[in-house]
């Protein structure tokens, strides 16, 4: 099997996070730091990851409102995915995101990371909240 790399993707960083060779576990592994204004330097990033990781498919956390419904945010996300999919040829999967941030700051805080240190490694955090319910959902389809 191979892995699923999953992103945050936010204006300015990307949380990556990546499955292990059996899709049971997400790791934490980065916050990328956005180059510029376009995606081409991002997606050759991740494109370039991917190959290194030996991953099949991207993972990313898909904004949505509270009502579920597709704001101008999530628009900007699956520009991203799709222009990554294009370059890579891989997979790219959707993951509804509500709450992850909320839910990665609240386990940061409760693991008393302090602040300055959690703005660092939220995004990442927030990307293994994302790929672990992707791969959880793939457990129980599973069974």
């Amino acid at each position: 099997m191979k892995r699923k790399v999953a992103l945050d993707v936010g204006d300015v960083r990307i949380g990556v996070a990546v499955s292990d060779m059996l899709g049971i576990t997400a790791n934490p592994r980065e916050t990328y730091v956005r180059k510029g204004k376009t995606y081409e330097d991002d997606i050759n990033y991740f494109v370039k990851y991917a190959k290194e990781e030996d991953a099949d498919a991207f993972v990313i956390g898909l904004p949505m409102n509270m009502d579920g419904t597709e704001g101008p945010r999530a628009e900007v996300t699956r520009e991203f995915g799709e222009a990554l999919k294009e370059a890579s040829g891989l997979q790219v999967i959707y993951v509804d995101e509500r709450l992850t941030t909320v839910s990665a700051e609240r386990m940061l805080i409760g693991a008393d990371v302090r602040r300055e240190k959690r703005k660092q490694v939220i995004d990442k955090v927030a990307a293994t909240i994302i790929l672990q319910s992707y791969l959880d959902g793939q457990s129980f389809k599973k069974w």
